[in-house]
Formats: C-alpha cells, structure tokens, sequence
C-alpha cells in the first residue's frame, strides 16, 4: 500500500521540489514529479538545472526519449502514463491517477488557500481508503 506523505506550508513549491528531489535523489533509484499543468513543468524543469551549482539532478519530460534513463522523470496532468519509480511527488491539485503503483507518494501543499483546501480534500480521501498517512508542516 503506498505511503503518503504530505508536505504543507510550502511558500514556493517548485523551489521546494527542487530540494526535496535532491534529497531524496540520493537515496531514491527513480522519482516521477507530476506538475498541475505544463507552465509549471516548464518552470520545474529550469528550476532544476539553476538550482545549484554543485549538484546534478538528472531529469527529463515523461514524453523525452531519455526518460527511461533518467533518474527524475517530470510529469504535467495530462501524462496518461507514468513510469515505475520508488517516489512520486505531486505538486497538483488533485490526486494522480496512478498513484498507488507507487510505493511513496509526497503531496506538496502550497500555503495558498485553494492550494490548501484541495490538500485537506485530499487528505480526507486518502484517509478514507486506509492509505498510511504523514504529515509535516514545512518551516515548523
């Protein structure tokens, strides 16, 4: 059963995505990021390779010839199908529609009200499908 993990509080998502993918990059074998729509993906995916001058986070669109071998796989909505990886990151509004093929989920909840409240609905549903559940404020 996938672990769900939620990360709310979150100022920025993508800056916050950036060092949570670089964090777990380090212990996780592949990670899938599903972004709310191609804006955001596009603003990930540029994020990624500005965020440090020191680290590498090899990434790539789910639809690039080279993601089946990149370590990070980036998703928008409308990717129907998503690769295996050990982690799933979501930075949408809504639940991902593969998500239990995954053995860990973490939802990034933004501070932003509507961000917010599509989080708690989604909380509620999980929770109420018996999913494992965590839940960290970030900055607290």
């Amino acid at each position: 059963m996938t672990q769900i993990d939620f990360h709310s509080g979150v100022p920025d998502k993508v800056a916050y995505a950036c060092r949570l993918l670089r964090k777990a990059y380090a212990s996780t074998p592949r990670i899938v990021v599903m972004t709310e729509d191609a804006a955001q993906l596009a603003q990930l995916d540029k994020a990624l390779w500005a965020f440090s001058a020191t680290d590498f986070l090899p990434h790539a669109h789910a639809n690039d010839p080279l993601a089946p071998d990149c370590a990070i796989v980036l998703a928008d909505s409308d990717t129907t199908e998503l690769p295996e990886a050990g982690l799933l990151v979501n930075l949408a509004r809504r639940a991902p529609a593969q998500f239990e093929a995954f053995p860990r989920l973490i939802e990034v909840i933004s501070s932003d009200q509507e961000d917010a409240a599509a989080g708690r609905l989604r909380y509620a549903a999980y929770k109420r499908q018996d999913f494992p559940l965590k839940h960290l404020t970030v900055g607290k």
